[in-house]
């Protein structure tokens, strides 16, 4: 994979340039992280690894792209997964390419391939709708391995949600026989059309969850609020901290 940028921030290193570079021949896991998945991994030390542990660490919220510029002076773009899967199909359609759908419903699956063979003909898709629980077992996990392995996708999506699809990625990166591995959960349904993604104009503001809270207070407001708090509060202690932590490490 050709070299690209990041910055270090909290423990993790974030890609600080555009995703141009990324190919889709060789092996590369890509994950994202926004402030409520930053909050959660302190809590979860799997999910942790697991986005430590990815190839590419996209900043997928306005909190990160905030973070880096207040504790470490740098001025990045925000990459949400739907950027990421746009810019992937769009790779796969020029070059003829393949990609597999990890997760969600049926109905949504079919959605997505309605969508995808209007939009991107060129591409060779599959699709798997694993079943609908909190934890997997071992034949769950087989299934899943093997429908992808025998489409030998260049791209797979996986949907489960976070952290339940960053960790299967890390768990099983090994047997799946994929290139570009990336979890961009609620992409699936943007794509298929069952929830609208807001408009350009709040997501160049930076406002987009905003208006996703707006539309779906009750399941987004633990997203935003319950976990933004804590979040806006490390950052504010460790904006005032890190004055001191530098003259400390000068002295």
């Amino acid at each position: 994979m050709p070299s690209f940028e990041t910055i270090p921030l909290f423990d993790y290193d974030i890609l600080s340039s555009d995703i141009g570079f990324l190919q889709t021949r060789s092996k590369c896991v890509v994950n994202t992280i926004n402030q409520y998945s930053y909050i959660i991994a302190e809590k979860d030390p799997e999910f942790k690894k697991a986005l430590k542990e990815a190839d590419l660490l996209l900043p997928d919220g306005i909190g990160i792209v905030v973070a880096a510029k207040l504790l470490e002076g740098k001025k990045i773009k925000k990459i949400a997964g739907a950027d990421l899967h746009h810019y992937l199909l769009q790779k796969l359609d020029s070059e003829g390419g393949s990609c597999f759908y990890l997760g969600s419903s049926e109905k949504t699956l079919g959605a997505i391939k309605k969508r995808l063979d209007e939009e991107f003909p060129s591409i060779k898709s599959g699709f798997y709708s694993p079943p609908y629980k909190p934890q997997f077992t071992e034949e769950d996990n087989a299934g899943m391995i093997e429908a992808v392995n025998s489409f030998k996708p260049d791209v797979l999506f996986v949907g489960m949600t976070a952290p339940k699809q960053e960790k299967w990625s890390d768990d099983h990166k090994n047997k799946l026989d994929a290139n570009v591995i990336c979890s961009i959960g609620a992409v699936f349904d943007f794509y298929a059309g069952t929830i609208e993604r807001p408009g350009k104009i709040w997501i160049n503001l930076g406002l987009e969850w905003f208006v996703r809270l707006i539309r779906e207070p009750k399941r987004m407001s633990k997203r935003y609020i319950y976990y933004g708090v804590p979040f806006v509060l490390m950052l504010i202690r460790e904006t005032i901290r890190r004055p001191f932590r530098k003259k400390a490490d000068n002295n």
